[in-house]
């Protein structure tokens, strides 16, 4: 069994290595995305200030960044062993009794907490603040020269006890229940298309939507127009909204009740699964990325062959990923279940 000054140092000594790798690689991260964004603003008129470029790129480096996380446990976990086996101190634990095993508690150790952190504390920070980025990102490049950059158009589903219906619109900003240029193909219960509603603006109320001045379209008959047309829905503000939300935007707390409104608006639910217990497996990940450093870095200095074994190190974390992003694509495509 290791000491508890031993495994103190040995921890200490593989926290500190994981977190400079991490943080070299997010300032690099952060220095390549501010000159992409530099560089996206320097046609606005008027110019951006720098220092805001400078700010909306350090929002969004820390969700950029998120994706590097295993690997920096990686590249962390191989160096702290390779330092620690090129100043003979592995040779000196292997001296004293200390097996194998006994000094990768500590690394271990530290990859669960910081696997736990990531999902628990990093990964609700990250959406925090790649959601304020957005708001900024918006704010500058949203419209330029009168052109939109992107469709923000919202599709909703809805089952309700007229049928089902189909909704696009397209959302107010700072506010969720106002919608402009709203569509509903509505069909009844049995599957069967009954007409179409298009208006100018709509509004979700407690259990209807309220559409203004809306043209009223059927097969076979006559449009004409309501000034107020009621639509019965279950679904609320958060809800419809929250249907629409990518899972990687969405908080690791905030994931069951994002799938459940999902499947209430009547999206498939599945992605929100995939990424909650993805973010909950995140520890054994971290876990699997030390053990797989472990293998290929425990090599002694003296007898060579150090080079070989940190690529193959390289490549089977790398594999790891692979693996681990298929079968997520896998579980994405409904083949296998989001456990």
């Amino acid at each position: 069994m290791i000491g508890w000054t031993l495994g103190r140092y040995l921890s200490m000594r593989f926290l500190t290595t994981i977190l400079a790798v991490f943080l070299l690689n997010a300032a690099m991260i952060y220095v390549v995305d501010l000159i992409e964004l530099l560089r996206r603003s320097g046609n606005i008129i008027p110019p951006v200030p720098a220092a805001t470029i400078a700010y909306l790129a350090l929002l969004r480096a820390p969700s950029l960044s998120e994706q590097i996380v295993p690997f920096c446990v990686l590249f962390g976990t191989m160096t702290a062993f390779l330092i620690l086996s090129r100043k003979l101190e592995l040779l000196v634990a292997r001296a004293i009794g200390v097996s194998v095993w006994g000094f990768l508690l500590p690394p271990v150790a530290i990859a669960a907490v910081l696997g736990i952190a990531s999902a628990a504390v990093f990964n609700p920070l990250c959406v925090l603040m790649e959601q304020r980025a957005g708001l900024i990102e918006m704010r500058i490049f949203g419209g330029i020269n009168g052109m939109k950059s992107q469709d923000h158009s919202l599709w909703i589903r809805q089952r309700s006890i007229d049928g089902e219906a189909f909704l696009k619109a397209e959302q107010v900003p700072g506010n969720d229940t106002a919608f402009a240029a709203a569509t509903a193909y509505i069909f009844s219960p049995s599957g069967t298309f009954e007409h179409r509603i298009k208006a100018a603006s709509a509004r979700l109320l407690p259990g209807v939507w309220q559409f203004n001045r809306a043209q009223i379209a059927a097969p076979g008959d006559e449009s004409f127009t309501a000034v107020n047309y009621l639509l019965a829905t279950g679904l609320s503000a958060q809800e419809a909204i929250q249907g629409m939300i990518r899972p990687v935007a969405t908080p690791v707390w905030d994931l069951p009740k994002a799938a459940a409104a999902a499947e209430a608006a009547g999206f498939d639910s599945r992605q929100y699964w995939l990424q909650y217990h993805t973010l909950l497996a995140r520890p054994l990940l971290f876990v699997a990325m030390v053990l797989i450093a472990a293998a290929f870095s425990l090599r002694f200095f003296r007898f060579g062959g150090i080079e070989r074994m940190v690529l193959a190190g390289t490549a089977a974390g790398f594999v790891l990923y692979g693996a681990v992003t298929l079968i997520g694509d896998l579980g994405g495509a409904g083949l296998l279940s989001p456990t």
